[in-house]
């Protein structure tokens, strides 16, 4: 079900178009004008760079299947992020970087995404953040370029394509099991916790006081989540992470229930409840509350034996 949009430029849309459109979870792509100070430019006066447009590819997705974290982490790979109005050979203010969004929510994750990839990237990072102005579809000629014309210009490393396509590859060693078997190995608040999104009580929960070295996997498919290395203690009654292993592991929604306006926290592979995330965290961050009965500890000591030893350098 497509059920998202975002708006993305990274330079010329055709190659950005193409590596987009090979996201499992992506269902729809079409390549137009971005933010146009004139009404449905063409293509020869967009060119010029005086109508302050920009080539920009509509994303559609379903985010049942693939976040917008994971989106962008991929989006990211295929930009230089601190070049102004160039990418490639492409130069002019239409071939600027820039993610544009239709819906609030998603602002924060975009927020959370440019403050990581700003804190692992030498340089200022350049990418335009904003809400979208307008969008005019491009000339018919240029949706699904690439895929008209394999051999066609293109910017993005070709390699690329092949990790876009690929991008999902591991969630498959962490398939989801059906409900009678989550049913037989869950204990009655772990399901209703993981598959009713029911809050387990504060404080008195199991790994709210947890402390040792270790991971905490997704208690429904055992999908490496968060690190104890990121664990602190909030005060919340709940275990409190500042990030998980990979900022792709989880998908944030937005969540209206009980009167509130929340983001919920659900895991990638299993789609796993696992809580809330709030702005309240260490140094200004990220507070990830998270109900024990979402997860599963596995001790630094045993990681190894249970299949988890490439992710032992993650824990201090």
């Amino acid at each position: 079900m497509i059920n998202k949009e975002i708006y993305l430029a990274g330079g010329c849309f055709w190659g950005t178009e193409h590596f987009l459109g090979l996201i499992p979870g992506v269902k729809d792509t079409h390549v137009g004008y971005a933010n146009s100070n004139k009404p449905n430019p063409h293509y020869n006066e967009v060119r010029t760079g005086h109508t302050g447009a920009v080539e920009t590819v509509k994303v559609s997705y379903d985010d049942s299947v693939v976040s917008l974290a994971d989106i962008l982490g991929l989006f990211f790979k295929t930009i230089d992020p601190t070049s102004y109005n160039r990418q490639g050979e492409d130069v002019g203010s239409q071939y600027r970087t820039g993610i544009y969004f239709t819906d609030p929510a998603d602002q924060p994750v975009i927020k959370e995404s440019i403050d990581r990839l700003a804190a692992r990237t030498p340089g200022k990072v350049v990418i335009e953040v904003m809400p979208l102005r307008n969008f005019y579809p491009a000339e018919a000629y240029h949706q699904d370029y690439l895929y008209k014309n394999p051999g066609g210009y293109c910017h993005i490393d070709p390699s690329l394509f092949d990790l876009a396509r690929n991008s999902r590859k591991e969630r498959r060693l962490y398939p989801r099991p059906s409900d009678e078997v989550l049913r037989s190995r869950l204990t009655s608040m772990q399901y209703q916790v993981t598959q009713h999104a029911a809050t387990e009580p504060p404080y008195r929960n199991e790994y709210n006081s947890e402390f040792r070295p270790g991971l905490y996997v997704d208690i429904v498919t055992g999908e490496p989540l968060f690190a104890s290395s990121d664990k602190f203690e909030s005060g919340c009654g709940w275990p409190a992470f500042t990030r998980p292993v990979s900022e792709d592991v989880v998908v944030e929604r937005r969540d209206l229930s009980h009167g509130m306006d929340r983001i919920e926290v659900v895991s990638r592979s299993g789609s796993t409840h696992l809580g809330h995330v709030f702005q309240d965290g260490p140094n200004g961050g990220r507070r990830y509350c998270i109900n024990s009965a979402s997860l599963k500890f596995v001790p630094v000591e045993e990681m190894k034996a249970q299949g988890y030893g490439e992710y032992i350098s993650l824990i201090s």
